[in-house]
């Protein structure tokens, strides 16, 4: 007599490696839901079956008596696991859908061995259900740093930049605002700033921001101080206008909003409470974990499409490392020396750069192992960007990203155990709400749209995209919370470099210097990420164009004239520390690397020539 069943049963081939290594990985994600058992040891229970049928494929036996056999048993099978009842769904509902599945499985099945071997290749000996609670844990906190190092770094600048005596007052700019644009200001140009513009409220934001930074990185209350977080800083770029247009600015707020929905919203009293004992925590969505993965694959990949799309002759023809180091806005001590390496070299470097933005990316989404190598690959070339050029906090921002690549699995083998046992809540098993399931799924639609919108326009041109598509990603544009990606597309293959004097009699005329930015032919360049001197970068830029295409320039040499203490402190050495000179003027000059024979003979680490006139002599008008 046949015992009743209570559960759902599937019959596997235990003799089968690839087989075993399938059902080992659905028992952890099924768990009691599902009783599983070999072929060779309960046929005979089922003699309805015939064996060549037990052979070719897994069966799934229900307690009523009911038979689903191959890519449906495996679908019916992972139903009620959170994530997979998709499958299921498509399978019954989607019209092409169950036959493909059907014939993928055969494929597979007939091919067992050599899937095995593969399987072992991609995963290795066993598979566990990836769970990311040490992932969050470490991403949150390195975001936390990257938050803390942005706003710290943007607090003594502020003034300078966007105050009422700064170069590009955020009072004026929002007063110009609010005059040519109705209630839709606010949310074409988001900011608190709105409430007051004034420096005091600036710096408050700024230094908000750093004070909520050193709390996310304490895990105090991580949900609501992201939110904050991420409304400080929009309010701040918002404001910044030119000198906070910077790609890890915009990426920053895209992972930062993403992070929302990412981390736990637990207050300081659930926060007091795991001192003494662990508590419950909602597992990671790893949507969102998706979500940021993708964020990090446009990041890569588009920033190697742009470089061909460019059509530029130096990344054509991988000579675009022969000038980069040279040329790029602030160069490390290190980048001196890698700009003396061989062309071979040069040109070596340049394809590996090519390998890993257009390579390394589609690992994000491959198999585990070939996940974690991914990892690697990225997290080094991101090293060594950092090692040869000052890119604040951009890299270390990425590096947060790549570590999303990474499971609990790998993070326990690797993190000391005390730290692993305090950052490892115990996990709320429960499903989340319908509502917040909903909105997650909304949120993820939104996120979707607007990337895909944006990273197809940016392969294939805007013309390829429907234009609703594009109005719609473009309501989306002032919150950052999609943008679209690509550094270095056209390679600089001059350096120019503006040097700004000032004089009192405009004869005698003495430089001011910068604390950075290269203008000493003796001063050698310096580490300065992942702190960014906003003024020294926007100064690389301007020199690429006529002053009359920065209209900040002009601001800033008013400024000069005028003294102002919050600009000047932007700056290195004021050769006029009493009073501000008459006048000022900008000269432009080729910088170029020394060689190693030309350092030892002078001691300069820049050699240079004046290519002329960059802004004309100019005076205030005085009574």
């Amino acid at each position: 007599m046949t015992e009743t069943r209570l559960k759902p049963l599937l019959v596997y081939d235990g003799e089968c490696g690839f087989c075993r290594f399938c059902v080992d990985y659905w028992r952890k994600l099924t768990g009691n839901r599902i009783d599983y058992a070999p072929f060779q040891k309960v046929s005979q229970d089922f003699p309805q079956i015939p064996l060549e049928q037990f052979q070719q494929a897994v069966q799934l036996i229900d307690p009523e008596g009911n038979v689903r056999s191959a890519a449906e048993a495996v679908f019916q099978t992972l139903s009620d696991v959170q994530g997979y009842g998709w499958l299921l769904w498509l399978y019954r509902h989607a019209p092409g859908f169950a036959p493909a599945s059907e014939l993928a499985y055969r494929f597979v099945a007939r091919r067992r061995p050599l899937f095995d071997k593969l399987r072992w290749l991609l995963w290795g000996r066993r598979l566990d259900p990836p769970s990311y609670f040490l992932t969050r844990w470490v991403f949150l906190r390195l975001l936390g740093i990257v938050y803390l190092v942005a706003f710290v770094s943007l607090w003594p600048q502020i003034a300078g930049l966007a105050g009422a005596h700064g170069i590009l007052p955020a009072q004026d700019f929002l007063a110009s605002v609010a005059r040519h644009i109705g209630p839709a200001r606010y949310r074409l140009f988001p900011t608190l700033a709105w409430l007051t513009a004034g420096d005091g409220f600036l710096k408050f934001l700024a230094g908000g921001g750093a004070l909520f930074s050193a709390l996310l990185i304490l895990g105090i209350a991580s949900g609501p101080l992201l939110l904050a977080l991420w409304a400080f800083y929009l309010s701040l770029v918002t404001v910044g206008q030119d000198f906070m247009s910077f790609q890890w600015d915009i990426l920053l707020l895209e992972a930062g909003f993403l992070a929302i929905f990412l981390a736990p919203w637990s207050g300081l009293e659930s926060h007091w409470k795991k001192r003494q004992e662990k508590i419950a925590q909602p597992a990671p969505s790893k949507t969102i974990v998706g979500l940021l993965r993708w964020l990090l694959f446009r990041l890569v990949f588009l920033s190697g499409c742009v470089k061909l799309l460019s059509h530029d002759a130096s990344w054509r023809n991988l000579t675009a490392l022969a000038y980069h180091y040279e040329t790029q806005p602030l160069p490390t001590p290190a980048a001196w020396y890698a700009f003396q390496l061989p062309l071979w070299v040069q040109k070596c470097s340049t394809a590996g750069v090519f390998v890993l933005e257009l390579g390394a990316p589609f690992l994000i989404f491959s198999p585990r192992r070939l996940r974690l190598m991914g990892c690697g690959l990225l997290i080094a070339f991101q090293i060594l960007i950092a090692v040869t050029g000052n890119f604040a906090f951009f890299n270390l921002l990425t590096i947060a990203l790549c570590l999303l690549l990474l499971d609990d699995q790998f993070l326990r083998a690797i993190l000391p155990q005390s730290l692993v046992a305090r950052a490892l809540p115990q996990p709320e098993q429960a499903r989340a709400p319908a509502p917040k399931r909903i909105g997650l799924a909304a949120l993820t639609a939104v996120i979707l749209f607007g990337s895909v919108t944006l990273f197809a326009a940016t392969l294939w041109g805007a013309r390829s995209v429907p234009r609703a598509a594009l109005e719609a990603t473009r309501w989306l544009e002032p919150f950052h919370i999609v943008s679209s990606y690509g550094l270095f597309a056209v390679m600089t293959t001059t350096r120019p470099e503006i040097i700004i004097q000032g004089s009192n009699d405009g004869t005698h005329w003495q430089n001011y210097s910068f604390k950075y930015k290269p203008g000493d032919l003796k001063k050698a360049p310096g580490w300065v990420a992942p702190y960014q001197p906003r003024l020294d970068w926007q100064m690389w830029f301007a020199a690429l164009s006529d002053y009359r295409s920065n209209p900040w320039f002009v601001n800033l040499m008013i400024r000069l004239l005028e003294g102002s203490p919050q600009v000047l402190a932007l700056l290195g050495k004021n050769p006029f520390p009493t009073a501000p000179p008459r006048y000022v003027r900008a000269l432009t000059y080729d910088y170029r690397f020394t060689n190693f024979a030309e350092r030892r003979a002078t001691g300069d680490w820049w050699q240079r020539q004046l290519l002329g006139l960059y802004f004309p002599t100019a005076a205030l008008r005085r009574p």
